[in-house]
């Protein structure tokens, strides 16, 4: 069975029936794990084997970017924030390159070991410091360093066997609203615009297997969202900017999504419309169950790229290898770059 473009949460510790129901419908395609599903790296390991043993081929993820954004932490390292990798770049960028790339492989190898696949990192946002969700999730404020560490980073998350998510195109750290809650309106003309994706450019030109759409309006490029607008994921993110992997939606259950569109039905299929491959609908099992309705009424379009990224993560899960020495490298780094 091929994989569907919705990314769905399951309820708790271990799967109910209606889990295993929701996880079995085509239109299924991915899972993503939060911290009410963990209480031990044991039961961890057997709830993403549960999962695969319901559909082997269905993509267990989780946000886990490091500093306030981790979804596990007894029995794992303590990954610092990513601007802690910015402040070390000030001082040395080859120490900092190599710091990124080590936590990269730390967390892919740490995920790996109970099953999860991509950790759906890392930010390549700028910080402004005025937003109030992205903070010191991002690397950096400058663009070329972020490219930089976000890039070694995702090597990293390679070569511990898993796939980089770049978010959130084309940028969120301009604006101070929480999409979460509501949708922010970025004002700025497409020159300015332009230097926030910047990082997300160079990254692309790496081979970064997807990114991330921002719950963000931009009326100087298109009065829609980035995540739900043909203009911005057609025509700038692979038109211009040439990228062939993924496009992932921002959770569709978010304040930024539901103020523009309305019902779930019509969220994804906005989102289908406008080219994203991967749809998030978290915390809301009701509407889960819409956006497999939503999905069976529309002509989905991104089943090729799906269908290459597995086939690339299954490559990458493959040809990765355990270091125990990196490893040691690894958790002295994050240990160390934990913020006073």
């Amino acid at each position: 069975m091929s994989l569907g473009p919705l990314i769905i949460d399951v309820a708790g510790t271990t799967l109910t029936a209606e889990d295993r129901c929701l996880l079995a419908k085509p239109a299924v395609g991915g899972v993503i794990l939060f911290t009410r599903n963990f209480e031990s790296r044991q039961q961890l390991a057997d709830l993403t084997a549960d999962i695969k043993k319901t559909r082997d081929e269905l993509i267990v993820m989780a946000d886990y970017e490091g500093g306030r954004v981790q979804r596990f932490r007894d029995g794992f390292s303590v990954i610092p924030p990513m601007a802690e990798l910015g402040r070390l770049y000030t001082r040395s960028a080859s120490e900092a390159l190599q710091a990124a790339g080590d936590l990269g492989y730390l967390v892919a190898s740490e995920l790996a070991a109970v099953g999860i696949d991509l950790p759906l990192a890392p930010i390549a946002d700028r910080d402004y410091g005025q937003s109030t969700v992205i903070g010191h999730r991002a690397f950096s404020s400058a663009p070329e360093t972020i490219a930089l560490l976000a890039d070694a980073y995702s090597r990293g998350l390679a070569e511990g066997g898993s796939l980089a998510t770049a978010k959130h195109f084309p940028g969120h750290g301009w604006v101070a609203a929480d999409s979460h809650a509501e949708l922010p309106v970025d004002e700025r003309s497409e020159a300015e615009l332009a230097s926030d994706w910047h990082p997300f450019a160079e990254l692309i030109a790496g081979g970064v297997a997807s990114i991330m759409m921002a719950h963000v309006r931009y009326p100087a490029i298109d009065n829609a969202p980035a995540s739900l607008s043909r203009t911005w994921i057609m025509n700038v993110l692979r038109k211009r900017l040439g990228f062939a992997g993924c496009v992932f939606c921002d959770d569709l259950s978010m304040g930024g999504a539901a103020e523009t569109f309305g019902d779930v039905a019509a969220r994804v299929q906005a989102a289908l419309a406008a080219g994203c491959d991967f749809l998030p609908l978290c915390n809301d099992r009701d509407a889960a169950w819409q956006a497999v309705a939503g999905v069976a009424a529309w002509r989905d379009t991104g089943q090729a790229y799906r269908d290459v990224f597995a086939a690339r993560l299954c490559a990458t899960r493959a040809a990765a290898q355990v270091e125990p020495e990196r490893l040691a490298r690894a958790r002295d780094t994050a240990r160390r770059l934990q913020p006073a």
